[in-house]
């Protein structure tokens, strides 16, 4: 009883701080404006004074809010740029990630030509995590921002927090993904769509009929590489089965793949072929296939996607589509600095598409 209490008023405070938060974010709140006295506060929120004391101690150690003795509780100015700190921050999903070290490479190379360093933060995959982190760059004194969105095929709660970073002239480029409201902002991604139709194109050219996939359902990518995959079954006349397709989210990606393959097997579900969301994904394929007594690529072909270190070990190489990570990061990094040297135009394009390129691997056979 005693801590259902304690949690419940720890609630309170953090809903308390939330709101007037929002509020600022959305600058319903402008900076100079002078907030409710505590009285005020209690009563609209039906909270103690304690708790209202709380939830705006925690603001103003935010940086949020600040106080004038004798005068009352003001709203702050967010960020004081100066415009030269010569400071880009970097926000990716997964820093282990076989694919983001390279990424991270190529941008660092093209901003230390310009004399910039590199504020490396990363989500795992988090949108509220990704929504903090906005926040803190919002007062921080950041000349950009390069951002892989977390779950990108998700609505986005958080669109405030990018409409306060341009506000306040901080340009900001997406990587490997985007909000589907935001499609119109700066990006540079792989075109996955192209990429996972020509890797099922050659498969059906390679006699393969009965082909299953694994794709991601949480992020731009997997779904983009999902509709590459009907879009070359139906260009073959092969009629989409739903059946054969494994979705998995980001926080099942390490087991569901693996199990939903076994699943399709157990069903008496018959393919010749899987097209992967990843090379890392195809792994586990290859995994459940053998486990369930098929050989690759003599029963089985599998193909990944990113031509990774991973698309290459086990004694299988596998047929995957190339992903320039440096280039990607040099491309995303050179678009960052446009946007900056102009005030947030630039003469290039804003949303940036690399062409697929087809690696031929010893993890397909014709049939």
């Amino acid at each position: 009883m005693l801590d259902d209490k304690i949690e419940q008023r720890e609630l309170k405070y953090y809903r308390l701080m939330e709101d007037l938060k929002e509020k600022i974010l959305t600058s319903e709140l402008k900076a100079g404006d002078k907030l409710p006295s505590e009285n005020q506060l209690s009563l609209e929120y039906q909270v103690s004074r304690q708790t209202v004391r709380k939830a705006l101690s925690i603001l103003e150690n935010m940086g949020y809010i600040y106080a004038q003795h004798g005068k009352g509780t003001f709203c702050s100015e967010l960020v004081h740029r100066s415009r030269n700190s010569r400071n880009i921050a970097v926000v990716i999903t997964y820093p282990s990630d076989y694919i983001f070290p390279r990424v991270i490479q190529g941008i660092d190379a093209a901003l230390a030509k310009k004399g910039y360093s590199i504020l490396l933060k990363n989500t795992n995959n988090s949108r509220s995590q990704e929504a903090r982190y906005l926040e803190e760059f919002l007062q921080k004194d950041i000349d950009g921002i390069i951002i892989e969105p977390s779950k990108s095929q998700i609505y986005c709660r958080h669109m405030n927090l990018y409409q306060k970073l341009e506000e306040y002239n901080i340009p900001y480029v997406f990587i490997q993904g985007c909000f589907e409201k935001m499609k119109g902002k700066p990006q540079v991604l792989m075109d996955d769509y192209k990429g996972s139709y020509l890797i099922t194109r050659y498969l059906i050219e390679n006699g393969h009929r009965k082909i299953a996939g694994v794709f991601k359902s949480d992020d731009m990518q997997g779904q983009n590489r999902h509709k590459g995959y009907v879009a070359a079954l139906q260009e073959a006349g092969i009629l989409y089965d739903p059946e054969k397709v494994v979705w998995f989210y980001t926080e099942d990606r390490r087991v569901h793949p693996y199990e939903g393959i076994r699943n399709l097997i157990s069903k008496g579900i018959l393919m010749d072929g899987v097209v992967c969301y990843n090379d890392q994904i195809a792994g586990k394929v290859i995994q459940a296939l053998e486990d369930e007594g098929l050989k690759v690529p003599e029963d089985v072909s599998v193909t990944g996607y990113d031509n990774s270190y991973i698309a290459s070990s086990g004694g299988i190489s596998l047929t995957t589509i190339v992903h320039p990570q440096e280039k990607l990061g040099e491309i995303a990094a050179q678009l960052l600095l446009d946007l900056i040297q102009n005030g947030g135009e630039t003469d290039r394009k804003k949303r940036i598409l690399i062409e697929p390129e087809i690696i031929i691997g010893n993890s397909c056979r014709q049939r």
